[in-house]
C-alpha cells in the first residue's frame, strides 16, 4: 500500500508520555521521502505546532489549526501565514458561551490567529502554556470581548477548562443552547474545546490537498486518537487510530496501531513506507 501524504494528530497521538516528539519518531520522520508532505492536524494554535514542525524538519509543510478552523502555510522566509481557511465563533455566540461560565470555577480561554487570551495566569493557563510552549495574553474577559467587538473579531476556539463536574454540567449546557453553533468537544474530564460547526481536520485537509498538491484524501495515510480526529480518519484513505484512542475512533479506523507512548505513529510509518 503507497500513501502520498502524512496527515496526524499530536496530542495523544504523535507526542510520548511527556508530550514530547520521542527519539524513535523524529527518526522515523526524518527518513521519509522528501516528496511526502507532513500535514499536523489539531485544536492546538500555530505557535503551539511550529516547534513540532522545526523538529520535524517539516516548517513549509501546511498546517490545520484549531480543528480545521485556521488553515494555513508558512512559506520558507515570511513570518505571516498564507491563510487558506479562517473560520470564527462569532463574537454573540462567545458571549452567549461566556455568559453560562458566571458563578463557576470554569476558566475560559479565547484563541484567534496565533494569539491565546486568558484572563489571568492562573492554574489552568500555567498548565496549557507548560504543554504548549506558547505564552497567553493575560487580558480580562470583557476588554477582550470589547477589542474584538470593536475590530468585528470572532473566536477560532474556545476552551473551558475547570472542574470535572462543572465541565460535564457546562457540556450538557452548550449541547442544550448552542449545538447548532459549535463542534463540543470533550477533550479531557477537565477540558471543553469549542469550534464552529462547519469545519473539521477533515474539511481543512480536504483544502490542503486541492490547493498545494496533486493528491487524493484516497492516497493519505491519517492518525489520531480522540473525537475530533473521526472525521479525519473515517475520509483518509488508511486511517490509523492509536490504541490509546477513544473506541468510537478505532471504530471507524482501518487499523490500529501502537500506543501513542510507545510510538504508534512511527511504528505504522516504518512498515509503510518501508523503514527499517
Amino acid at each position: 500500500m503507497k500513501f502520498k501524504a502524512i496527515c496526524t494528530d499530536i496530542d495523544g497521538t504523535l507526542l510520548d508520555s511527556n508530550r514530547q516528539l520521542s527519539k524513535g519518531t523524529l527518526e522515523t520522520f526524518k527518513r521519509l521521502p522528501d516528496s511526502v508532505p507532513v500535514i499536523l492536524a489539531s485544536s492546538r494554535m500555530p505557535a503551539a505546532m511550529r516547534h513540532l514542525q522545526a523538529e520535524l524538519n517539516v516548517l513549509g509543510h501546511p498546517l490545520i489549526c484549531f480543528n480545521g478552523g485556521y488553515v494555513i502555510r508558512y512559506g520558507d522566509e515570511s513570518h505571516q501565514p498564507e491563510v487558506l481557511e479562517s473560520i470564527e465563533i462569532p463574537l454573540s455566540v462567545c458571549t452567549g458561551i461566556i455568559a453560562l461560565t458566571k458563578n463557576t470555577e470554569i476558566h475560559v480561554s479565547l484563541y484567534r490567529d496565533d494569539d491565546w487570551h486568558a484572563p489571568s495566569f492562573d492554574y489552568w493557563t500555567e498548565r496549557e502554556s507548560r504543554i504548549t510552549k506558547v505564552d497567553a495574553v493575560i487580558m480580562d474577559i470583557p476588554a477582550t470581548i470589547a477589542n474584538w467587538e470593536r475590530n468585528r473579531y470572532g473566536a477560532h476556539k474556545i476552551m473551558c477548562m475547570g472542574p470535572e463536574r462543572e465541565i460535564e454540567g457546562m457540556e450538557q449546557q452548550l449541547h442544550d443552547g448552542f449545538e447548532s453553533d459549535i463542534n463540543i468537544y470533550r477533550s479531557r474530564p477537565t477540558y471543553l474545546e469549542l469550534a464552529p460547526k462547519s469545519i473539521s481536520k477533515a474539511t481543512g485537509l480536504e483544502l490542503v490537498l486541492r490547493r498545494y498538491y496533486d493528491i487524493s484524501m484516497a492516497e493519505v495515510i491519517a492518525f489520531g486518537d480522540n473525537y475530533n480526529d473521526i472525521a479525519l480518519l473515517a475520509k483518509a484513505g488508511w486511517g490509523v487510530a492509536v490504541s490509546n484512542a477513544k473506541d468510537e475512533v478505532k471504530a471507524v479506523a482501518n487499523e490500529i496501531t501502537r500506543d501513542s507512548k510507545a510510538d504508534g505513529v512511527a511504528a505504522s510509518l516504518r512498515k509503510y513506507f518501508s523503514i527499517d
